[in-house]
């Protein structure tokens, strides 16, 4: 994806420094086969793919919610992420989430707006779905926290 598509608040903030490959992503975005399709923090959108693995089911053969609610938070913070300066980070302090449907293993679509970007806390709301239909939803509450240089 060309670096247009990638629009964040500080060139220097980790978020913009791990989509230019500069910092390595959370090892947790390996797990869940993340990808930033596109951001855009002045307008409050972002982009993503996930990956849903076969070992992410649950006894009844769709992916557990767990996993779909671990690509709901990332979705969100991630958002969030792309706001911050740098040496700022973000912490979830609350994620509601709506099952809608059950996912099956394979690629899922994530589209996260922000709702509320205050100077301490944001509300995000992301969205997750598979083959254009939503398959749950979340809003999450966010802190915007300093972290280490």
């Amino acid at each position: 994806m060309s670096q247009e598509a990638f629009s964040t608040a500080d060139a220097q903030g980790y978020f913009s420094r791990m989509l230019r490959g500069e910092t390595p992503p959370a090892p947790v975005l390996t797990l869940l086969g993340s990808r930033i399709i596109a951001v855009d923090a002045a307008a409050g959108s972002l982009s993503a793919r996930y990956e849903a693995q076969a070992n992410f089911r649950n006894p009844a053969g769709t992916v557990q919610g767990g996993m779909l609610s671990a690509m709901l938070d990332d979705l969100t913070a991630s958002l969030v992420d792309a706001t911050l300066a740098a040496g700022q980070g973000v912490a979830t302090l609350n994620l509601n989430v709506s099952f809608l449907r059950p996912a099956q293993v394979g690629t899922l679509q994530g589209e996260a707006r922000m709702l509320r970007r205050g100077r301490d806390v944001c509300h995000a709301m992301g969205t997750l779905l598979q083959d254009g239909k939503e398959v749950a939803t979340a809003v999450a509450v966010c802190k915007i926290v300093s972290v280490p240089s």
